[in-house]
C-alpha cells in the first residue's frame, strides 16, 4: 500500500482517534493516567496498526495488523460504555463513536476478505 492517505479505513481511523481526543478532554483530572489515557491509546492503536500493516511486505503481514486493529475496535468500545456509565459520555456522544467503531471494523472485515482471497491466488 503506496498511498496511505487514499485508504479510507485508515481516513476514518484517523477521524475517530482525533475525536476521542476531543471528546476526553472533558474527563476528570482524575482520570488523566486512567482511563483518559487507556481510551487515547487504544483509539491511536486503531490507524497505526493499519498503517504499519500496509507498510509491510506482504499481505500476510497486512493482515496480522488489521487483526490487531480490530481488536482495539472492540477494546475501546468497552472504554467508550464504561465511560458512558461513569458519565464521562453523554449517551448520544457515545452511541455515535460506538456507530464509527462499527463503521470502522465492517470496512476492516471486508479489506481482511479481499487480502485473504488475494493471498490464495499467489
Amino acid at each position: 500500500m503506496n498511498n496511505l492517505q487514499k485508504l479510507s479505513i485508515w481516513n476514518k481511523a484517523i477521524d475517530l482517534s482525533t475525536r476521542i481526543y476531543l471528546l476526553t478532554q472533558k474527563f476528570p483530572k482524575s482520570e488523566i493516567y486512567g482511563l483518559q489515557s487507556q481510551i487515547r491509546r487504544c483509539a491511536v492503536s486503531i490507524p497505526s496498526n493499519i498503517s504499519e500493516g500496509a507498510g509491510r511486505n506482504s499481505k500476510n503481514e497486512f493482515l496480522h495488523f488489521l487483526g490487531i486493529a480490530n481488536g482495539s475496535c472492540f477494546e475501546l468500545q468497552t472504554q467508550i460504555i464504561i465511560s458512558k456509565n461513569l458519565e464521562y459520555l453523554s449517551s448520544d456522544e457515545a452511541d455515535d463513536l460506538i456507530n464509527n467503531i462499527h463503521e470502522i471494523q465492517k470496512m476492516n472485515n471486508s479489506l481482511m476478505q479481499k487480502l485473504k482471497i488475494e493471498s490464495t491466488k499467489n
